[in-house]
């Protein structure tokens, strides 16, 4: 239903009826989340492993995080083993490819590795610009075009779509937030689409709200690009809040975050079975990563391990000895060190 601030986030089934493909093996799987320090976000994740696992018993499903709570990639990779397990695939729970995927959790694998030589990781692809995420998203939008949840019948040519990513230092990362922005938009009949970000990017949600009003729309959907909630989907819904009061002429809807939806389970089951079959590919030509592992011109430029084609394969413990394995601190600086865009520009091409 809609609330004067949002459409409420109330998720399915926990088990969702929908039918998977079969799996080639029984491998366990290992899925990896972001962690969170908010337990709503952390439970959601544990939610979203319970109903994946309920919807295929044959092999177990563990749940772990990359960093901010527990249990621990390392603490999930045991359990695998203590099962007996000498073949794990691995599975980020990230919507696009940037440092965690490219660097944290494969230094955590190759952790596991050492720790336990005779186990042999998988590790698949993040979920990525997707037909069913795209279906996803048309179809919560459609929603919207109801009269339950636009009363004042609003049209989409006096609407603007306010994307708001995450945000990353991974220049690649957030091309891609731009470009499944513009591919929900292409054809939508909404006014126009502006792109913004609630962390570490620019531009911030802000400046969004203030690029969506130069339109003169009569509603401003607030889409976060977000697979489950946490403290940075919550500051959206605040921000929302202080915006309306900002301008109370301009009808603001926000989205909830994806949660439990049955076409993110079927995405999930397409990338668990690529990395059965060895299929595994990521795009890597714009990879800042790549790019100077292939310059000897960038800082640390032999550094990065990525000449071998940066296949991310861990089917043979593929190394990325990046000589900070993990080593970023977990507590975020009060000081914002991108708050000024023209830095933030100048050293985001730059490989830590």
């Amino acid at each position: 239903m809609l609330t004067s601030d949002r459409i409420e986030s109330r998720h399915p089934d926990p088990a969702p009826a929908i039918a998977l493909p079969p799996l080639p093996l029984q491998r366990p799987l290992l899925l990896i989340g972001h962690g969170s320090r908010d337990n709503d976000g952390r439970q959601s994740l544990l939610d979203f492993a319970e109903a994946y696992q309920k919807l295929d018993t044959s092999r177990p499903v563990i749940p772990c995080f990359l960093e901010l709570t527990s249990p621990t990639i390392q603490e999930g990779v045991d359990q695998c083993v203590e099962m007996g397990y000498t073949d794990i695939s691995a599975l980020p729970v990230l919507l696009f490819a940037a440092r965690h995927n490219k660097f944290d959790v494969t230094n955590e694998l190759d952790r596991a590795k050492q720790r336990h030589p005779q186990v042999n990781f998988h590790y698949g692809r993040h979920f990525g610009i997707t037909p069913g995420i795209l279906d996803l998203w048309r179809s919560r939008l459609a929603e919207l075009d109801l009269p339950e949840h636009n009363p004042h019948n609003i049209s989409r040519e006096d609407t603007v779509l306010l994307f708001v990513g995450r945000g990353a230092s991974d220049p690649d990362a957030n091309g891609d937030v731009a470009k499944l922005a513009r591919i929900v938009w292409e054809g939508s009949g909404y006014s126009t689409v502006e792109t913004c970000f609630i962390g570490i990017t620019h531009p911030r949600l802000e400046e969004g709200f203030r690029r969506a009003r130069l339109y003169q729309p009569r509603r401003i959907i607030v889409l976060p690009y977000f697979l489950f909630t946490g403290l940075l989907v919550k500051k959206i819904y605040d921000i929302t809040a202080q915006q309306r009061e900002l301008s109370p002429d301009i009808e603001l809807v926000n989205l909830p975050e994806m949660g439990l939806h049955p076409q993110l389970f079927a995405v999930m089951r397409d990338r668990e079975i690529e990395t059965q079959l060895g299929q595994v590919n990521m795009n890597c030509e714009m990879c800042k990563f790549r790019l100077a592992a292939i310059d000897p011109a960038q800082p640390h430029g032999h550094g990065h391990g990525h000449d071998q084609g940066h296949a991310h394969g861990h089917d043979q413990g593929h190394h990325h000895d990046h000589g900070h394995a993990h080593g970023h601190s977990h507590d975020h600086p009060v000081v914002d060190p991108y708050a000024t865009p023209e830095q933030y520009h100048q050293r985001i091409w730059q490989v830590p």
